[in-house]
């Protein structure tokens, strides 16, 4: 443990740091889809108006907008640079801050594979850290020049394997290795923009505590933020594990902030094209049906614990993924059009307004 971390720990046994204020909490909406349903014909509602999906959301409390980038996506003209350059503008129009979600590959990256860009497949440990710092300081040179640099950067997506491997593996990870290739991207971060905050990110809180010992224990220990996903379908724990974990990890990392950096839930089960659903009935949490008014308290429950127990921020994954015209590898539409915030006509629903029910004390 380093030493501000030590010292920040010693403060909160003391009672000098405590849980994140309502007003400092951050409210957050992956919209990296966006651009794309836009272009599918998606249009998004307020009170019955059609309106930006940016001003919508914003206008319901989120202050943050997450949006994902791959390197080289050839099989989709989304998430490139260019994609980003747009979705970032069309954040900071509409007053948001922006977390920048680097995949460091060609497609998702997740708690299951990490797969390495194919343009860097053939390089050496060495040789892909460079590449690593070189690609993370050009991109975010490339956006301060254009006015868009991205007040929050996360190195990698649900690293929980080794990052930028040539296929899917469940190998132990290599800490030397893999130390080399985040604190690569951290650096280039910090040389970057040393106002940018830093995230790494775990899938499921119940995997979180055992990545961030072995990541500080070789020496990953230049960060900011501790992003979690957590989707109940996936995970062992319910709210109350969640904020035990979110607990321990604020007082042991009590100088980073902690964010449910993805979440999402189910407003119904029916569906409104030919993709099936990914969540459903099997993702509901006890306590929390699967309906408009479950979605709503789920979130606000959520945010609260997340809140209680020393956490700063939430993140709602894909509220604007509706089901449209285009296809996708899945089929016509969406497989998470039932898990939005937008319901099948395109109006905002009840839960998009849980950033203000929530910051209620």
């Amino acid at each position: 443990m380093t030493a501000h971390i030590a010292l920040a720990a010693a403060l909160l046994s003391l009672g000098l740091i405590g849980p994140a204020s309502a007003a400092d909490f951050v409210y957050g909406a992956d919209l990296s889809f966006a651009n794309e349903m836009n272009d599918c014909g998606a249009v998004y509602k307020d009170a019955g108006k059609p309106s930006d999906i940016y001003a919508i959301m914003k206008a319901h409390g989120t202050n943050v907008a997450r949006l994902w980038l791959w390197n080289d996506p050839t099989w989709t003209k989304y998430g490139t640079l260019a994609d980003v350059k747009k979705s970032i503008a069309r954040a900071k129009a509409n007053g948001m801050q922006v977390l920048l979600d680097f995949h460091y590959s060609d497609d998702w990256a997740d708690g299951d594979k990490q797969i390495v860009p194919a343009a860097w497949a053939k390089l050496d440990d060495d040789a892909l850290a460079k590449a690593v710092y070189a690609y993370t300081h050009d991109t975010l040179t490339a956006l301060q020049v254009a006015g868009l640099a991205p007040e929050y950067v996360q190195v990698g997506n649900e690293t929980n394997g080794e990052v930028m491997m040539p296929a899917a593996t469940k190998a132990p990870i290599n800490w030397t290795r893999n130390a080399k290739l985040l604190n690569a991207g951290i650096k280039a971060v910090r040389d970057a923009d040393p106002k940018i905050k830093v995230m790494l990110h775990i899938a499921q809180p119940e995997n979180v505590e055992p990545w961030f010992a072995a990541a500080t224990q070789a020496s990953v220990t230049d960060f900011d933020l501790i992003g979690i996903s957590y989707y109940s379908k996936w995970s062992k724990l319910n709210l109350a594990g969640l904020g035990a974990v979110i607990n321990r990890l604020h007082q042991r990392y009590a100088n980073a902030g902690i964010w449910v950096v993805e979440t999402a839930y189910a407003w119904t089960t029916a569906w409104n094209d030919n993709s099936g659903n990914l969540l459903g009935e099997d993702s509901a949490l006890q306590g929390y049906r699967v309906s408009r008014d479950g979605q709503k308290a789920y979130l606000i429950d959520l945010a609260r614990t997340i809140r209680t127990n020393g956490g700063s921020g939430l993140v709602y994954w894909a509220p604007d993924w509706v089901s449209t015209k285009c296809r996708t590898r899945w089929g016509r539409g969406s497989s998470w059009e039932n898990a939005t915030l937008f319901d099948f006509d395109g109006n905002a629903l009840p839960a998009i307004d849980y950033p203000r029910d929530a910051a209620r004390e």
